[in-house]
């Protein structure tokens, strides 16, 4: 038996696995869907359907079924194990539960930015010369107090500050030249 196309992708290598989901995965996503009432879950498990496929492709035998429907009992089987491992671990639900999920998207995005901030600042710090650099993270960065810096950098403190100054307007024109405005 063949699938309704008429074409049977093998699943010896990753172009036929490709295939595979190609003509089945939407439908596979979708009866796990029905099945879980958990989209993350649902993709989980129906990726996780692919992956069984793959390796076990020599139990496939066209004669005895379709793709799909042996697609399709990979994915309810691998469902079930999902159910029982999410009731035996009931704690695991709480970790991401949907409202949660949706609470915290917010939170990554501003965790992501804050991440992107410091790797541009970083590159910006870079640009500076190494006198203002240090300057610019022992006071501004790391919080120590200019005496304490300026004693163990053997100057002024007034040279510190200097520095520190001089060193903003130095970052502020290497942001500027990487296009950046924080």
């Amino acid at each position: 038996m063949s699938d309704p196309d008429g074409s049977v992708p093998s699943l010896d290598d990753e172009d036929g696995v490709m295939a595979a989901y190609r003509q089945h995965g939407a439908e596979v996503y979708r009866f796990v869907l029905r099945g879980l009432g958990d989209p993350m879950a649902a993709q989980d498990v129906t990726q996780e359907t692919f992956v069984k496929a793959w390796r076990h492709a020599d139990r496939f035998d066209p004669e005895v079924g379709s793709l799909r429907v042996w697609l399709f009992g990979i994915a309810r089987n691998t469902m079930i194990d999902h159910a029982r491992a999410r009731r035996a671990r009931p704690w695991q639900g709480s970790l991401a539960d949907p409202p949660t999920v949706e609470a915290a998207a917010g939170s990554v995005e501003d965790h992501a930015d804050a991440v992107l901030d410091g790797w541009l600042v970083e590159e910006g710090l870079r640009r500076i010369a190494p006198h203002h650099r240090e300057a610019l993270v022992q006071v501004h960065l790391l919080g120590r107090p200019y005496d304490e810096v300026a004693a163990e950098l053997s100057i002024p403190v007034g040279t510190l500050r200097s520095r520190v100054f001089y060193a903003m307007r130095a970052l502020r024109d290497a942001m500027d030249e990487m296009g950046v405005s924080l």
